[in-house]
């Protein structure tokens, strides 16, 4: 069993201090990178009066990210099913006869 790590993880000012798995680590702070940019960003775009804002902005814009991602998976699937079934009736045919 891997040891946990403690770190900190910074987002929008705040010291986060967590205890994770060795795997987790990289994906945690690229993650955090990623919110703070985001928090710029919004800073930058919007006359915003507060951090809770700013923070529920990113949180919808990654959840809508995610979302879509999984739409999309779903759609790439339905698709490459249709293709699967359309090359099997093909093979069945062509070894029928």
């Amino acid at each position: 069993m891997s040891e946990k790590l403690k770190i900190k993880i910074s987002i929008a000012d705040r010291v986060y201090p967590l205890t994770v798995d060795p795997s987790q680590e990289e994906g945690l702070r690229s993650a955090s990178k990623k919110i703070d940019a985001m928090i710029k960003q919004f800073e930058q775009s919007y006359a915003v009066r507060d951090k809770q804002d700013v923070l529920a902005m990113c949180a919808l814009q990654f959840a809508a990210q995610v979302e879509q991602k999984q739409i999309n998976n779903s759609q790439d699937n339905e698709s490459n099913i249709t293709r699967l079934q359309n090359l099997d009736k093909k093979l069945s045919e062509l070894l029928s006869k």
